[in-house]
């Protein structure tokens, strides 16, 4: 009951652009949440979701994160793999967008999955680096072979668990991160703090399901209550994080 509850709630207390005073998020929300124009990869990125959607075949799933809500075994099929924990068509349309609105440079993924949120990012922004990373091999086989067959050339691929990763990584700085997972309260937390050291001032975090569970509803208020958190948004489905110095300490609930 706690995702119909905490939307219900969230409806009652959410805004569209009228209801934003800060130019910055006033920005954020018109030009990219509520972009409607139809961007070309919209087609690629639909293509690429029905051939998953086609994929019957059967493989095995490591999975070191919270479980599922919807399997009972770990040997799945990719469509329903891609139907129940792929992210939504509406959601890689507005990952699209933020990767075009803000063009980051190097940009790091928790969570391959099957490779839909990743596939959409390397087009959206082309030039960027895109590291992603993956627990479970046969998933992250999958992905890598859609990668190569699609030339996708500024994707580099990791498997392996996030926290011993995530201390091999060479960056010092990350743009743009999407956290998509792990959904627990312990280990987002974790991982938000091992990787705020690597936050600039003009860094995007991008949590997934922060309303999954209770535990996940109430990292994220303790991540928006971080001192080096300044504005955050919170889209139901995801909440979004900024540490622009410049900005007052504000968080705003956007109806997309």
């Amino acid at each position: 009951m706690h995702q119909p509850i905490s939307f219900i709630k969230f409806l009652l207390k959410s805004t569209n652009q009228h209801g934003v005073h800060s130019p910055f998020v006033y920005n954020l929300v018109t030009k990219c949440f509520y972009d409607r124009s139809k961007h070309e990869a919209y087609a690629e990125i639909a293509s690429y979701r029905r051939e998953l959607l086609k994929n019957t075949e059967v493989i095995h799933i490591t999975d070191f994160g919270s479980g599922s809500k919807v399997f009972k075994t770990n040997e799945r099929p990719i469509n329903a793999i891609a139907k129940t924990s792929g992210t939504s068509l509406k959601n890689t349309k507005l990952l699209y967008r933020l990767l075009n609105y803000f063009k980051p440079d190097h940009v790091l993924e928790l969570g391959t999955n099957l490779g839909i949120g990743t596939h959409t990012m390397a087009l959206a922004h082309p030039r960027a680096n895109i590291t992603t990373i993956e627990g479970c091999p046969e998933l992250l086989k999958v992905a890598t072979q859609n990668f190569s067959d699609k030339k996708l050339s500024n994707i580099k691929s990791i498997q392996g668990d996030f926290k011993t990763t995530l201390k091999e990584l060479p960056n010092s700085t990350w743009d743009f991160i999407f956290f998509d997972g792990h959904h627990s309260k312990e280990a987002t937390l974790a991982y938000f703090e091992m990787l705020l050291p690597t936050a600039h001032n003009d860094s995007v975090f991008v949590f997934d399901d922060i309303y999954w569970s209770k535990g996940m509803t109430e990292v994220w208020e303790i991540i928006k209550n971080h001192p080096q958190v300044t504005v955050t948004v919170d889209t139901f489905n995801w909440g979004i994080v900024f540490f622009r110095r410049e900005q007052l300490k504000q968080h705003f609930k956007i109806r997309v």
